[in-house]
């Protein structure tokens, strides 16, 4: 027995004119049943809330609203048709759905944690599929993000799943954006993360979605360091699901599980949480930082860019501006410059303790 997260994006969830397309649920259902039947696990984590509402109000997918506020009044309209809709397709494979809301910082409170892990796993014990989605209706910047990627391979990790699957409307990754470029060729392994692959899958795909594959690439960054391995495949393929998790040929772009992993708090410090500022450190703080255990002191801080108070996530780049930390800051900004210029300031103060610190380069 396996546990799988299965994520399906709006793109993929919805028809040309953004309505919700019942035709793919009713497919997606029928590849959980088969995988029950075999004795796997299966949590469905959905986005299409908001695609879902717009119809509701007349709202056609090409004039999607853009404030948040808006985003937010559409996903609660929308939740109920799209939970209901799920619902439906689960029960004709006699099959029940437990809905829960998530957002991002679930995942860094110690109780929120455990609480959601318990209730997975009670939903799993009586036989209960477990449907995810973002708490669009009262999250803030996440909602712009297209997070439902992040909040599956958090959830991956929440459940200790053997793979995470995401479903999209193209093949897996490809070497460039087929919008673009159409001679764009499928990556069928994916070993290192980079700059320039981010920058050639491209922003989201349709109007219709937020993510992109740039968030999938994201998540599936956050499940390899969960030691959870990630398939990125198309929806539309025949029995996706299982082939994705059996590793069929051909099936998608898999990023393998890394052979070291983070806790759940370093995932949400270094994954879940939006960096509001970063700092740059000397050669020499990035080596001593990277050997692990180690806090960041301030005489090792060379710039400050922008403002941030205590318990702010910042980003930590090295001399050539690569981001290669994140972490939570112990002082503030102007604390900070003080420390890191005054003769007379403590410049062993720590900036970013080894407990809040996270190297993800």
């Amino acid at each position: 027995m396996s546990r799988v997260v299965v994520k399906i994006g709006t793109s993929s969830l919805t028809d040309e004119d953004g309505v919700i397309d019942s035709g793919v649920i009713e497919k997606v259902a029928e590849e959980v049943a088969a995988l029950r039947s075999r004795g796997h696990e299966v949590t469905i984590v959905t986005s299409g809330a908001i695609a879902a509402g717009l119809p509701v109000l007349g709202i056609a997918a090409n004039d999607r609203p853009t404030d948040a506020v808006t985003l937010q009044a559409m996903s609660s309209i929308g939740q109920p048709a799209l939970l209901h809709t799920w619902s439906t397709a689960l029960r004709r494979h006699e099959m029940l759905v437990g809905q829960i809301l998530l957002a991002p910082h679930n995942f860094g409170d110690r109780a929120q944690y455990l609480h959601a892990r318990s209730t997975l796993n009670r939903l799993h014990e009586l036989g209960v599929v477990p449907l995810i989605n973002e708490n669009d209706a009262v999250t803030d910047t996440e909602i712009r993000y297209g997070d439902n990627d992040r909040i599956a391979a958090l959830v991956a990790h929440l459940i200790s799943a053997d793979a995470l699957i995401l479903l999209t409307d193209t093949d897996g990754v490809l070497t460039a954006d087929p919008r673009v470029d159409p001679s764009a060729s499928l990556i069928d392994e994916i070993v290192e993360f980079d700059q320039l692959l981010e920058s050639a899958v491209g922003g989201a795909g349709t109007v219709r979605g937020s993510g992109g594959m740039v968030s999938k690439l994201t998540a599936a960054r956050i499940a390899a360091w969960s030691g959870v391995r990630t398939v990125i495949a198309n929806a539309s393929r025949p029995n996706v699901i299982a082939d994705a998790l059996n590793g069929a040929e051909g099936v998608g772009t898999t990023v393998a599980a890394r052979p070291t992993t983070l806790s759940a708090r370093k995932l949400w410090i270094g994954f879940a949480m939006p960096a509001v500022s970063s700092i740059a450190v000397d050669a020499g703080a990035r080596q001593a930082l990277e050997k692990g255990g180690r806090s960041l002191l301030a005489v090792g801080v060379t710039r400050v860019e922008g403002s941030f108070d205590r318990r702010d996530p910042i980003e930590v780049a090295d001399p050539e501006g690569t981001v290669f930390a994140k972490g939570i800051s112990r002082m503030t900004s102007d604390e900070l410059v003080h420390a890191s210029s005054d003769e007379d300031a403590d410049h062993n103060g720590v900036v970013i303790h080894a407990d809040d610190l996270v190297v993800i380069a």
